[in-house]
């Protein structure tokens, strides 16, 4: 597997990392400080994507969280990163009780607390699932600042499941009848009947029923409106995974005074690329588009003003 480097925008000698230890619910993250060499005034605390992901949201070759860590500090502001609890613990994803809240709120809430120790306002940037729970983190955390929303899928994550593995047939990466089952799987979840004994076996991704119906209780855009903080929402054209036609459309509606850019080269992590997105992509070593770096920090600093 090749190895990271660094993207080009990232200056390593200007700024330094430490291990932190994030505690919360009686459990522990292990956490990286990124601070600029000189002092900072504003902090975000990165928040990967849905599934095991470690601190970096390493995929394959590529690690979009560290280079949005990298770029980020290498313009002077100071970040917190963290592993999610699934990614050295995979297994609690297919336990009973495993909700999206309890994966991401308290140790995020514990991260952004920490890195209120060190600049004057902090803000959350989440990608993908991290960015459909951070209005969820912000409704519970007063700190936070604001919200950069990577990617954030608004609609029922069972439903868009249906429509990417449609796509990933289309394009022969999974046998069709992959389609069948993930609607059969989407069906249950509508389901009223739907409880905590519905077997994971009849779910989607075999995820327990405690998941869905915690995401079925949720709606990231209408928590995000009652929110007193500036908002910033940014969507790869290219994502086949979270779309500009099926999810950005809620963020434009129900968050008519967010910030809202569209990337038009950008992927689901948003590297940059030419032609239709495809799952071979992320296989491709990459780094965040340099626009998405800069497009964040021009906004963190319009917003603190």
């Amino acid at each position: 597997m090749t190895a990271w480097t660094p993207p080009p925008y990232a200056d390593p000698t200007s700024f330094t990392e430490q291990d932190l230890v994030l505690e919360a619910s009686d459990q522990t993250a292990p956490a990286t400080l990124t601070l600029p060499s000189e002092a900072a005034s504003i902090g975000v605390v990165l928040l990967a994507g849905g599934g095991p992901f470690d601190r970096d949201e390493t995929a394959g070759p590529n690690k979009p969280l560290k280079d949005l860590a990298w770029g980020l500090a290498t313009q002077g502001i100071a970040v917190v990163r963290f592993d999610k609890l699934t990614a050295n613990r995979p297994e609690v994803m297919a336990a009973p009780g495993y909700t999206m809240t309890a994966e991401y709120v308290p140790h995020a809430i514990a991260a952004v607390r920490a890195l209120a120790r060190h600049v004057d306002q902090v803000f959350i940037v989440g990608h993908s699932m991290g960015g459909k729970v951070a209005p969820k983190i912000a409704a519970e955390e007063p700190l936070v600042a604001g919200l950069v929303i990577m990617a954030g899928d608004t609609q029922p994550m069972h439903h868009s499941a249906v429509r990417v593995v449609r796509y990933l047939a289309e394009t022969g990466a999974v046998p069709p009848e992959t389609v069948a089952a993930f609607q059969q799987q989407a069906e249950v979840v509508d389901d009223p009947g739907l409880s905590a004994e519905t077997p994971s076996t009849e779910l989607p991704f075999g995820l327990p029923a405690s998941f869905w119906l915690d995401l079925r209780e949720y709606d990231a855009v209408a928590t995000a409106a009652k929110l007193d903080v500036p908002l910033l929402v940014l969507q790869g054209g290219r994502d086949y995974q979270t779309t500009v036609a099926d999810d950005l459309p809620a963020w434009r509606d129900g968050l008519p005074d967010a910030t809202i850019k569209i990337l038009e080269a950008d992927n689901h992590v948003f590297i940059a690329g030419s032609g239709p997105s495809s799952i071979a992509d992320y296989a491709v070593p990459g780094h965040v588009d340099p626009e998405a770096v800069d497009t964040i920090v021009t906004w963190l600093l319009s917003a603190t003003r």
